[in-house]
């Protein structure tokens, strides 16, 4: 059966790349995103050998197994192209893309993954995210190390263990079947999208209901406003819905739209590190293959990161209570170089206190000082309420002097 329904596809460079490396097809039955990786051109070579071998899939199946089959030997077959390509243009070594392409048939979305390009489902007002991400952060979610949050920032986020390159004639790619029905939208992405725009945002986006060519322009543009620092692809597909099927040609965008016009760069020259990849420019790509072996290095070297952080806020924490204590002990100090004048209840008599009248919970900021003596009895009724409201002075001296003028007040009465 023709899928019936209605799909758009876009690619854009983004704002720090130099060249569009994504590729992406949208046609009758297929709909593919490839995000390729590998310099200059690399990237654009890649992706583009990915839908120029895949598009051949866009026709009717009988069946869904016959599609999946199908799906899986095509993209085996690009990772031969990819080999091949740089058998003849070694300066191209390193090259590589991820893939994600839906296959239609009857009311049933057959699925191929590689990498971390993502295919959601929106349906009955949710976002799924329905592919899991071949990358090293996704491990670390999976085994507990880091929560999904975590992962959207971690350094090594753009670290993929799986991807088609021309280091793997035989890579491991995920596919299975979903039921589809009518009113479902689908979402293929590259990560230059899922990396910047967060699920709720592309949900809300998806929930507006307008024609895929319009809610891609809404998603790019949110890319672009968060900076777009990689290139962006997408492709949505409605099943069945309001929005019909303008036109049956197949749409191509990105780098596989005009591949004669990819440039294949002189050969790279000095030895690259898989840890500390060669970065001339803005638009070196940020993620690569890891070879297997590498993989507890990367993990290890996660956990020396972990412990890193962990020694930075306890020692971050010190330092503030620290810092607290200093500021409590000095603003103490400066408390015991003041005095006032007040009353002792027990001995009913005038006492110079050293401190200021306060507490802080239940510590007090004074102590007697000097008990002078002088019965609050004999004292006029002003001037007792006044001391037992407590006199502030400026010094020890001045505390002196203000008991001597109440001494002298009651013998002038």
């Amino acid at each position: 059966m023709v899928f019936s329904g209605s799909s758009a596809a876009l690619s854009h460079t983004g704002k720090v790349r130099a060249n569009n490396q994504d590729s992406g097809y949208s046609g009758a039955n297929l709909f593919v995103v490839a995000d390729g990786m590998g310099g200059h051109a690399g990237g654009d070579v890649a992706s583009s050998i990915a839908i120029a071998r895949l598009e051949g899939l866009d026709r009717v199946y009988a069946t869904t197994g016959e599609a999946e089959k199908a799906l899986e030997d095509a993209i085996h077959a690009a990772a031969t192209d990819l080999i091949n390509t740089v058998k003849t243009k070694p300066e191209l070594a390193g090259l590589g893309t991820t893939v994600c392409a839906i296959i239609m048939v009857d009311d049933y979305a057959v699925i191929a993954h590689i990498g971390d390009s993502r295919i959601y489902l929106y349906r009955d007002d949710a976002l799924t995210q329905i592919t899991t991400d071949h990358t090293f952060v996704q491990r670390l979610v999976d085994s507990g190390r880091i929560t999904p949050e975590e992962a959207r920032y971690h350094p090594r986020r753009s670290v993929l263990m799986r991807v088609l390159s021309d280091m793997e004639a035989d890579p491991e790619v995920d596919t299975f079947v979903m039921p589809t029905r009518p009113g479902d939208r689908w979402l293929l992405c590259s990560d230059g999208l899922s990396g910047v725009v967060d699920d709720t945002h592309t949900a809300k986006t998806m929930a507006l209901g307008m024609a895929p060519g319009r809610t891609a322009d809404i998603l790019l543009k949110q890319a672009l406003d968060a900076g777009a620092p990689d290139n962006v692809t997408i492709v949505i597909v409605d099943v069945g819905g309001q929005h019909p099927l303008v036109s049956g040609t197949p749409t191509v965008v990105g780098a596989a739209s005009n591949p004669q016009g990819v440039e294949v760069p002189a050969a790279r020259t000095g030895r690259i590190s898989w840890f500390h990849p060669a970065r001339q420019a803005a638009n070196e790509p940020t993620h690569f293959e890891p070879a297997a072996e590498y993989l507890e290095e990367l993990i290890e070297e996660d956990r020396r990161r972990a412990r890193r952080r962990r020694i930075g806020w306890i020692a971050g924490l010190v330092l503030v209570l620290a810092l607290i204590a200093g500021a409590l002990f000095g603003a103490y100090q400066w408390t015991q170089t003041r005095y006032f004048i007040g009353a002792d209840e027990q001995t009913a008599t005038v006492v110079i206190f050293r401190g200021i009248p306060q507490n802080v919970g239940p510590f007090s900021l004074s102590t007697p000082y000097e008990d002078t003596g002088l019965p609050l009895a004999v004292l006029p009724e002003f001037e007792r309420e006044t001391v037992q409201q407590k006199i502030p002075v400026d010094s020890l001296d001045d505390a002196h002097t203000i008991v001597d003028q109440l001494r002298q007040n009651i013998g002038s009465e």
